[in-house]
């Protein structure tokens, strides 16, 4: 079952995707009024933006009647895993399992605009990055410092909005303070960062085949190596080549994912100090 929500949740983000970039469309722009007469007939009905917003709820309504008709059978309960932090929705409930199917997408949702935040800071070369600017809009033109606090005012204020109906579900203890509920928004807002590592990793790894492999002249390796080498920053003035060997990209993977694991479970160990 967790693997047809992932897959699921890919076709929502896919549907989301079209709905962001349908306007970019120069198919779908205004017909010139002298025109409409003659191209009516035959030019096909194209799909309109809310079809695709109403083909996402249809989405997450009718998945969630399937987990409950078949996951309450199976004993199956919804996963949230939040990093620091992992609810569970009983199947058995309809209502409580399409809560999870609109916060499973959220969350899907969530990740793919942290990591187009990410590239966006990042700002590789055109025409690839064109494609980021596409769905995250006017926030690609912010000010790097602004988008790198970002993900923290975000997802703090999500959670803290959150946090009120899973107190009312039983999923979260009740917070005993404002203040509590304010730390505990922090927390899960921190760790939102993490998710970064599967991207930068990903960048990495693209970069250190095409050092060693000839793909091609295609523009989304000059955008690979053009990011990589601003994650690689940090690490330009520690000698990591070893004659035509450069070790800079796989030690740079490594700490990545050492780093985002010290960091995730010290807030793990932080959100659970606040639960005693």
């Amino acid at each position: 079952m967790g693997y047809i929500d992932f897959i699921l949740n890919l076709a929502g983000l896919l549907l989301w995707l079209n709905w962001r970039s349908v306007r970019f469309d120069p198919l779908n722009k205004r017909t010139p009024a002298t025109l409409i007469g003659t191209l009516r007939r035959a030019a096909p009905q194209r799909f309109r933006r809310w079809h695709l917003l109403a083909a996402i709820c249809s989405l997450l309504i009718l998945r969630a009647l399937f987990y409950w008709q078949i996951g309450s059978a199976a004993h199956w309960s919804g996963k949230l895993d939040l990093g620091v932090i992992t609810l569970f929705f009983s199947s058995d409930s309809f209502w409580r399992i399409l809560l999870f199917s609109l916060f499973s997408f959220g969350l899907t949702l969530g990740i793919f605009y942290l990591w187009l935040l990410l590239l966006s800071i990042l700002r590789g070369p055109e025409p690839i990055h064109h494609l980021v600017r596409i769905p995250l809009g006017g926030i690609d033109n912010w000010s790097r410092g602004v988008k790198l606090f970002l993900p923290l005012v975000i997802t703090a204020l999500l959670w803290w909005l959150a946090s009120w109906l899973f107190e009312s579900l039983q999923l979260i203890p009740n917070p005993i303070s404002t203040a509590h509920r304010i730390e505990e928004s922090l927390i899960i807002a921190l760790g939102s960062y993490v998710a970064w590592k599967f991207l930068i990793a990903a960048l990495l790894t693209l970069h250190l085949l095409n050092a060693y492999i000839y793909f091609g002249k295609h523009p989304l390796w000059n955008y690979v190596n053009a990011t990589s080498q601003i994650l690689l920053w940090p690490l330009r003035k520690i000698p990591l080549r070893a004659g035509k060997a450069d070790f800079t990209p796989v030690v740079g993977i490594v700490l990545v994912f050492l780093i985002a694991g010290l960091v995730e479970r010290g807030l793990t160990f932080l959100y659970g100090r606040l639960q005693h």
